[in-house]
């Protein structure tokens, strides 16, 4: 099999210690953060000159991680408005597993989360939900039932 795992998701912002707050809120563990430039940095990503702070959080158990990076140079390309709908072409959301839903949307709520549409029963298996979060980033909760 050629690919082990999925290591990390990168989120491009602006406010970078308003999302690591929204993510750390939501049960992620920040692993480090810190500059990143140099010639290697930009021979991979295809961006000269580059200069830019990224922080890693992780899931609890380890088995996925979510990279934010704030460019400082170039300055990050605004492409969409910040309150795209769900069917905007691109990467749209990432979804989590939760234990208690109510919880985690009041504790989102605190950083300025809201609800994209409503808290839905998804038969007898979950209860769903997408919460728009600092700089409109979309965040799918799914609490399983039973």
């Amino acid at each position: 099999m050629a690919i082990q795992r999925m290591d990390n998701v990168l989120i491009v912002v602006d406010d970078l210690d308003a999302v690591i707050a929204f993510f750390v809120e939501l049960g992620m563990e920040l692993e480090g953060k810190g500059p990143l430039e140099g010639r290697w940095a930009e021979r991979i990503i295809g961006l000269d000159g580059v200069r830019q702070d990224v922080a890693m959080l992780r899931v609890p158990n380890g088995h996925g991680r979510v990279e934010l990076a704030k460019f400082h140079r170039p300055k990050a390309i605004t492409a969409e408005p910040k309150d795209a709908p769900v069917n905007t072409l691109g990467i749209r959301r990432i979804m989590f597993a939760v234990d208690d839903i109510e919880d985690v949307l009041a504790r989102l709520r605190t950083h300025g989360a809201e609800l994209v549409g409503e808290l839905e029963r998804y038969e007898d298996v979950y209860r769903l939900c997408y919460v728009r979060g600092p700089e409109g980033i979309i965040v799918g909760l799914a609490e399983q039932l039973g």
